[in-house]
């Protein structure tokens, strides 16, 4: 076990290693001109419900990226993925850096042990404010352990330390508020849409941790619950909750370019 008094020094330290390694390039804050969305999963990863999650986040991820593309013809829209295919969690976080993406929008589907557990929830990196945050980054990030030469592209990364995970929370503290701000956006809407929000959490999901702009991973409702669950296999409920989402970016986006 580790003291209280030694982890702050390693914390520094391994924040300081881990921070060499971002690929950091700066952009302005004050506009949202091309935004990466990221469908969670694919390929041999099935994610949650047997293959539901990444069917069901790669719908919603087509149909907002659509209704961008449609409604706003200033803005670009790239995919980390349009079809069944594993991309690994440190090439989706490359694709929003190599394009420079405005903001980075990673869509996922819940689940857990009991089936009373439902509602939306968006996260943003940060420390971890609770065991369930924690556990969930854990379960997420595990599928690093599908790709080949794992330790070697996440620099030795143990997805199931804690420390390790609290170490993520340094790349995205340059754009906490922004990220703060489009995930409140996005409850706000679910919200609005008729659905219960758990609110906006922190946690340190590898799929954003080495992301260079405000970035924020949603969980879209619980497969492992039935009211959840029916409106994610309907196609009015992917289209109602990439409405949402999309609504969300609208207004983000406009603030933050009246604001230059």
């Amino acid at each position: 076990m580790l003291s209280s008094k030694k982890i702050p020094v390693m914390a520094v330290a391994l924040a300081m290693i881990l921070f060499s390694f971002c690929t950091w390039d700066s952009r302005p804050l004050n506009q949202v001109k091309k935004v990466v969305i990221d469908a969670g999963h694919g390929g041999k990863d099935p994610g949650t419900g047997g293959g539901k999650e990444k069917r069901y986040a790669l719908d919603i991820a087509l149909k907002l990226g659509d209704k961008i593309k449609k409604e706003m013809k200033d803005v670009e829209v790239i995919y980390t993925r349009n079809s069944d295919v594993f991309i690994p969690l440190n090439e989706r976080a490359a694709i929003a850096n190599r394009n420079k993406a405005d903001l980075f929008i990673s869509i996922h589907c819940n689940a857990h042990t009991t089936p009373n557990a439902s509602g939306t929830e968006t996260y943003i990196m940060g420390l971890h404010k609770t065991e369930a945050n924690l556990n969930l980054a854990k379960r997420e990030n595990n599928v690093i352990l599908m790709e080949d030469n794992y330790q070697k592209s996440y620099k030795g990364f143990n997805p199931n330390s804690p420390l390790a995970h609290i170490m993520l929370a340094n790349y995205q503290s340059a754009f906490m508020n922004q990220s703060m701000d489009f995930a409140s956006r996005v409850e706000s809407q679910f919200r609005h849409q008729g659905y219960k929000s758990r609110g906006v959490k922190q946690a340190g999901f590898l799929v954003i941790w080495e992301t260079t702009m405000p970035s924020v991973l949603i969980e879209t409702g619980y497969l492992s619950n039935p009211s959840d669950a029916r409106v994610l296999a309907s196609e009015t409920g992917r289209t109602r909750k990439a409405e949402a989402i999309y609504q969300a970016f609208r207004s983000y986006k406009n603030d933050v370019e009246q604001n230059q």
